[in-house]
Parts: C-alpha cells; structure tokens; sequence
C-alpha cells in the first residue's frame, strides 16, 4: 500500500513543478497583486498634495516614464535627490499630474481624482507624451486658418524633437519580422500589419513591402518580453502595449505579456489598432490629445480602433509636406 501513496506524493509534486514553470517569465516592478502594470495607481486614489502614501514612488516612476516628472531637472538638488524616490506628494508631482490632466482634458486639481486615476490605469503606448521637457501633446495650442472666410481649426498632432523624418528619396519602406518571444502566428502578423501600412500608404507618398528570411529591411516588428535589450523594458500585463521609434531606427515592438487578438473582446487588444499608432510613430509623429485620433497613447481592451483621423492624416502631411 506504501508504493501507490509514494508514486501519488510523487506525481502531485511534478505536477506542481509545472504549473510553476510553465507560467510565463516576467518583469514585476510595478505590477500590483493582480499582475497588471497600473493597477497600483488604483490604491492611490483621493492623494494629493501634503499627504505622504505608500506607493506614490510607483507614482513617480510611472510619470517619470511618460516624461512628466524629471526629479535631475530640479535646481534644488538636495530636494530631488531626497524626494525622487519617497512616497511624499510635493510640488514636483502636483505640477506634473496638472500637466498629465491637461493633455488629456482632465479636470486640472494636481490631485488623484477618480478620472485621472482612470485614465493613468489605461492600457497604452509605451512612447512619452514629453520628450526633453517638451510636451508633445500640443492640447490644442497650434491654430490653422483655412480661407479668409473659413473655420478656425486646431490641430493636435506632434512630432518628434527635431522633427525627424525619412528621407525625400526613402519612400519605399521595406520591413520584416524577427521576435524573441512567438505569440500569435506569423501568418496572422503578416496580415494584420500589412492593413496597417496600407492604412498610412492611402494618406501618404510611402509604399511598403515585407521582406522575409535574413533580408535587411527598414523597420523590424516583433513581440518581446520585459527587459528586451533597447533600455525600454515591458512592465507586463494591462500596461505600455507596444513602443516603437522614430525616423529612421525602425524598430517596432509588441509586449509578449498583453493579450492580443485580431477581433478583441474584453481583456484583449487589437493588434492591428495598435500596429497603426506604431506606425505613426516609426513615420515621425508622436502623440495627438484627440481621443479620436490613431495616435491618441491609450487604448482600452476589447476596443477596434484602426482608422486614420484627420489629425492624424494632417499631422503626417504636414510633416512630409504633402498637400491636403
């Protein structure tokens, strides 16, 4: 009767060993107990200026991230070097959620009220909307007149610092596939990524064409997991989706952590959505305050959006110089 109870003990250790191992390896820091990357600004909730809370250094970080926060710009060093990694609400992270609620047309409290904390929890890019201390969500500050007679508009495109571009002669992009991590078939990738080229190609003076095998190409598209070699690690699920760069790197990248489909229901995110904001920032466009707009940073799950907005179709003509 010992050996059956011995060979029993036996299997349920193996079996728990592989429940262990099969899960998927991950990058934890800022995860909260459920795994997913924002959860944490859930607990933040109601914060604000004075108060000290644990977690608000996750916080810090988060808007670090996104280019909100830069504690190294501060003239006061001894403040920042004593008050970057605390949990204390000053005036540095007040004025860098003032900035976040208004790119995003929040209500402007500099506290953690229930909207921004719902808008901060949003699946999104992983590009900051601030480079160099420059935001590039423009909230509406470019006017364009159109005619003596006409309407007023406001655009809300940005570019990259510098306004980076392909070259005039460069408008046959070529681009493969190469991940370290297989997540959907390639077969599927293949489509879904060649409908959104085709969705930049109506707009613009580009074509683009995929190579295969070990074919040099202009842009590289793969899913990676956690820190995958371009100082830009994934922080795993419900957190940044995919990240891409400018003109002329080429390399876009999909978070292997994320749940992606190709006709997403909750919890699952679209992949060609998210290919056509991607593209928009390996062509030089950076992001738009419009909500409506490809290149809006967040993207909630289970939501199809992959087409072009006119700010965003204005923003790429502009940069390129094509007449509308």
């Amino acid at each position: 009767m010992a050996a059956p109870r011995v060979l029993g003990a036996f299997l349920l250790i193996v079996m728990l060993l592989h429940t262990v191992l099969a899960k998927p390896s991950e990058d934890k820091g800022g995860k909260g107990s459920d795994g997913q990357a924002f959860e944490f600004i859930q607990h933040l909730k109601g914060c604000h200026k004075g108060q000290t809370v644990q977690g608000l250094h996750e916080l810090k970080l988060y808007l670090e991230k996104f280019g909100y926060l830069n504690y190294g710009a501060s003239n006061n060093h001894s403040f920042a070097h004593a008050h970057a990694n605390d949990d204390e609400f000053d005036d540095l992270l007040e004025s860098a959620i003032k900035t976040y609620q208004l790119n995003y047309h929040l209500k402007v409290t500099g506290s953690l009220d229930s909207q921004t904390v719902k808008e901060m929890m949003m699946p999104r890019c992983g590009v900051p909307d601030i480079t160099n201390g420059t935001t590039s969500m423009r909230s509406g500050k470019k006017k364009h007149h159109h005619g003596p007679n006409s309407l007023h508009t406001v655009s809300h495109y940005s570019f990259f610092p510098g306004h980076p571009r392909w070259p005039a002669s460069k408008t046959h992009l070529t681009y493969r596939f190469h991940s370290s991590v297989q997540i959907t078939s390639i077969d599927t990738l293949r489509s879904v990524c060649s409908q959104a080229f085709a969705r930049w190609a109506q707009v613009t003076l580009f074509s683009f064409q995929e190579v295969q095998g070990g074919n040099a190409a202009d842009i590289e598209i793969g899913f990676h997991r956690g820190d995958h070699g371009d100082n830009a690690p994934f922080d795993g699920p419900r957190g940044t989706l995919a990240h891409a760069y400018s003109p002329t790197i080429g390399k876009f990248h999909y978070d292997a952590d994320e749940s992606w489909g190709t006709n997403p229901s909750p919890g699952v995110t679209d992949l060609e959505s998210v290919a056509v904001h991607e593209i928009g920032h390996l062509l030089g466009l950076m992001h738009s305050s419009v909500p409506g707009a490809i290149m809006y940073p967040t993207i909630p799950s289970g939501v199809t959006k992959r087409q072009l907005h006119g700010d965003d179709i204005q923003g790429i003509r502009t940069l390129y110089g094509i007449s509308n």
